[in-house]
């Protein structure tokens, strides 16, 4: 219901812009084109696991993006690996801070350890996706897969070490619940784009 809704939102938008893209037609072309990008990554998120977190990370970058699911499945990299890199800092700074119990410190270095495995797995896949072509494209999509499948599994496995109902682990949770849900939409978007390759 919903996705018939926007659809039929987005063709009065362009009947609207038709009617009155006289008045200035190249500013009416990218409009329409601009448009157009920001409903392929509607439509590309409702891929994913949370399709409005990848909607709103990723529709700012409706222009890079344009209609390119390698691009999408890029972009969405990237910004994960900008969350799991500033989640970093933030659980070093939680590590530092007065009042921890031996077991919170030794969980939280843990913690830190895991985002910094899935930082590097992220990156490494980045690099991979870079270098997308030839014959050896499904071995490297299938790296991709496995490294950012790792990570999200580093990022899960982040809050194990603490106390069941505590105050850290509840902290820590918030913190890391973000970029695992970033890291499980990027999953989605490379496995979507690695399927039309096959």
């Amino acid at each position: 219901m919903a996705a018939l809704l926007y659809k039929q939102i987005f063709q009065a938008f362009l009947v609207t812009l038709t009617l009155t893209s006289s008045i200035n037609p190249a500013w009416a072309a990218r409009v329409v084109i601009g448009a157009r990008n920001v409903e392929f990554i509607r439509v590309s998120c409702q891929a994913t696991t949370y399709p409005n977190l990848c909607y709103t990370s990723l529709s700012s970058h409706a222009s890079d993006i344009r209609a390119d699911s390698q691009l999408l499945a890029h972009t969405a990299l990237t910004l994960t690996l900008q969350t799991a890199e500033s989640t970093s800092a933030v659980m070093v700074k939680m590590g530092k801070s007065q009042g921890l119990s031996h077991r919170e410190v030794g969980a939280m270095r843990d913690c830190v350890e895991e985002l910094r495995d899935s930082v590097s797995e992220i990156r490494k896949s980045l690099v991979e996706m870079k270098q997308l072509k030839g014959s050896d494209f499904d071995l490297k999509v299938n790296d991709i897969q496995t490294w950012v499948s790792a990570a999200l599994t580093d990022e899960d496995t982040c809050t194990e070490g603490f106390a069941v109902n505590g105050n850290v682990k509840a902290a820590v949770r918030e913190a890391i619940v973000n970029v695992a849900h970033m890291t499980s939409n990027a999953l989605a978007l490379i496995n979507a784009f690695a399927a039309l390759h096959n």
